[in-house]
């Protein structure tokens, strides 16, 4: 429900002459829908197909299917695919790679050498760069100015370290491509809504970098139970804020077995002590037999209760 939106850049209209050179070009069908049928008479198609791009993807991008193309391989195209090789994109990624974001292959190759060594003069190895870069294909088009407000925002805004504010985008580098509001918002709800002190809010954004991106509802619904229904304090699920990524209905399951046991205990001064780590990590299997001291077929049957 977050999509990486790309920059307007890759959404400007094609130049007149451009278009004119689309549709001054005999052999291509008149005004087809779909890139499919220039396949045949395009070289460049032909190719990035061979890649492994999926052209029926692409054309629902916008304007993409044009600026393909407006491209030449052998001019325009080899030289970002090399470009995106040296970078750490994977052979077998680049289809891929290429289906999710055609446009890179339109952007000036200085520009995308500034980004990156612009990234490397963070401090980021080269190895995170690639992985970033593979995971949110959106992020070499975005300027020099753009990730460097976007990690400050991060840093200043959760109070991290230079060190984590890398770390927290290299395990979640959507957070430099998407939009910001959501990530505010959501900051927002922790803080005023769920009543968590900035230091906690430091401490398991740090953890679990998803709960930026998470839908809110989810937030609100899965903090109302833990809560006010499990009876858990703020500074345990700051402890095990992965809670907050589990399905709710999970939670609920479990939590409701264990009471129906007499072992919903989640007091770390209790001996029969539960963390909320076993209560949403562990498989089904080993939380029956580990946890809740009972057998499969127990669970399953009082599941069949609810």
């Amino acid at each position: 429900d977050w999509d990486d939106i790309p920059p307007s850049s890759a959404l400007e209209e094609i130049s007149e002459e451009e278009a004119v050179k689309i549709i001054a070009d005999p052999l291509l069908p008149f005004q087809s829908s779909t890139l499919r049928d220039y396949v045949d008479h395009s070289e460049t198609l032909t190719k990035l197909v061979h890649l492994g791009v999926d052209l029926s993807q692409v054309e629902k991008r916008q304007k993409a299917g044009q600026l393909l193309l407006t491209l030449d391989f052998e001019k325009d195209i080899k030289k970002i695919l090399l470009f995106l090789k040296d970078v750490g994109v994977e052979d077998n990624q680049l289809g891929s790679f290429l289906t999710k974001n055609p446009y890179i292959l339109g952007e000036d190759l200085e520009a995308l050498e500034t980004r990156v060594a612009y990234l490397k003069s963070k401090k980021f190895g080269k190895a995170e760069i690639a992985q970033m870069v593979s995971r949110a294909p959106y992020l070499l088009l975005f300027s020099v100015e753009r990730l460097d407000n976007r990690l400050g925002f991060f840093k200043n805004e959760l109070g991290l370290s230079v060190t984590k504010t890398k770390d927290l985008v290299v395990r979640l580098p959507r957070l430099l491509t998407g939009k910001l509001e959501p990530v505010k918002e959501n900051m927002q709800v922790c803080q005023i809504e769920l009543g968590f002190q900035r230091n906690e809010i430091q401490h398991i954004v740090f953890k679990t970098p998803k709960i930026l991106t998470s839908s809110k509802k989810k937030l609100r619904k899965t903090f109302d139970y833990l809560h006010n229904v499990m009876g858990i304090p703020h500074n345990i699920l700051t402890r095990f804020p992965e809670v907050f990524n589990s399905k709710l209905l999970r939670i609920k399951e479990r939590h409701l077995f264990l009471k129906f046991l007499g072992r919903a205990q989640y007091d770390p001064a209790q001996p029969s002590y539960i963390s909320l780590h076993q209560l949403v990590s562990l498989p089904d299997e080993v939380f029956c037999t580990e946890i809740a001291k009972a057998s499969m077929q127990d669970f399953e049957k009082f599941l069949k209760t609810l």
